[in-house]
């Protein structure tokens, strides 16, 4: 039994003639494959790209929208009368008293919070 350095080396085989074997038929393959990875990935990467744009322009749009709807709020409550508020809070709570409960419990909460926060 020839010993040639190596413990995990089978009878008869040389280091050298393996490692070239095994390096050029790795090298050639993975150049080959890895030009072709390289081209889908950056595909993926540019849909991706893509697809985050549609969405950030449709996020941007929703939420001009939203904001819209929030100022003629404004508006209208800054013109309303607060006894006239007050009657229409009174026959939304009549008219739907969980969601009423759960709206007030939210506010108090947030209020709750933005007091203890200046603390």
């Amino acid at each position: 039994m020839a010993n040639n350095g190596s413990i995990n080396e089978p009878t008869g085989a040389t280091t050298g003639t393996t490692g070239t074997t095994g390096a050029t038929g790795t090298t050639g393959t993975t150049g080959t494959t890895g030009t072709g990875a390289a081209t889908a990935l950056s595909q993926t990467a540019h849909d991706y790209g893509q697809k985050i744009s549609e969405v950030a322009s449709q996020a941007k749009d929703y939420v001009s929208d939203k904001v819209s709807v929030v100022g003629d709020k404004f508006k209208e409550l800054q013109n309303a009368d607060l006894g006239e508020l007050a009657e229409n809070a009174k026959q939304y709570a009549r008219q739907k008293p969980g969601q009423a409960l759960l709206i007030s419990a939210a506010a108090g909460l947030l209020l709750g919070l933005i007091i203890r926060g200046r603390r």
